[in-house]
């Protein structure tokens, strides 16, 4: 007699995860229509898919997730690209999925395959285009993904920044108590080590001076042992302003 299998555990998500996803399935929605409308091809794209679904933490239900919802979504998507790096859940897409002959389903690293093998499909003289969605749940999108849908000039981007991630193992009070780990993987998402002259400078708020760490009133005077948890708006290597919040998303378009 064989042992049933266990059944995949599905990620639960809160209320601004639900309402991310409600205003992503709008802006598809219409992403699509007006591409269809200039007579161009729409591609979906999603770098950091999951399972496909999730619970509700609110109300305990299951609810669709974004792959789910670009595939249901009018008028429809052409080709559909789902990654996800544990396998269980590449299975789980697998199966939404159902007999779609245009959705493809990847299992591995997603900055290696966006890069290599689904980057390239999405072809400017074939009239295609995509709204590829980047969602990770930490810092694990490498810059050069980005550059290369910036490249390509047939990518739209919607990026969910990893701001949890980044206030809680990086942009510290004390930076030199920041691990090399850590350092190392914010420089992989950022590019280079440019963000530190963004995180620590000193500069007028409408909270007062900032300390010399870059951070205002709000974040002084923590107890010994507690970082602060203030988000810094992030800058890329122009020192331009290109993010501030706590982890709302943002359509970087090309």
């Amino acid at each position: 007699m064989t042992e049933p299998k266990e059944r995949m555990r599905l990620d639960e998500v809160g209320d601004w995860s639900e309402l991310k996803l409600e205003i992503l399935k709008k802006y598809a929605g219409a992403y699509t229509k007006i591409l269809r409308g200039n007579k161009l091809h729409p591609i979906y794209i999603d770098g950091f898919a999951g399972a496909g679904e999730h619970i509700s933490k609110r109300t305990q239900k299951s609810i669709a997730g974004s792959p789910r919802n670009a595939l249901e979504i009018e008028p429809p998507f052409e080709e559909f690209h789902f990654v996800d790096l544990n396998p269980k859940r590449a299975t789980n897409l697998q199966k939404l999925a159902g007999d779609k002959d245009n959705v493809y389903v990847y299992s591995g690293d997603s900055n290696a395959l966006l890069i290599s093998k689904i980057f390239p499909r999405i072809r400017y003289t074939e009239y295609k285009r995509a709204l590829c969605l980047l969602d990770p749940y930490g810092l694990h999108l490498s810059w050069e993904v980005l550059k290369a849908a910036a490249e390509s000039k047939t990518i739209e981007i919607f990026l969910n920044f990893p701001v949890m991630d980044m206030n809680m193992n990086v942009l510290w009070r004390r930076p030199e108590n920041v691990t090399k780990e850590n350092v190392a993987r914010m420089n992989f998402s950022w590019g280079d080590d440019s963000w530190k002259n963004a995180a620590y400078k000193k500069q007028e708020t409408l909270f007062g001076p900032e300390d010399e760490d870059g951070r205002d009133r709000r974040c002084r005077d923590r107890p010994q042992g507690h970082e602060p948890r203030c988000a810094l708006p992030s800058r890329d290597h122009r020192s331009r302003a290109v993010r501030e919040g706590h982890g709302r998303p943002f359509g970087a378009r090309r």
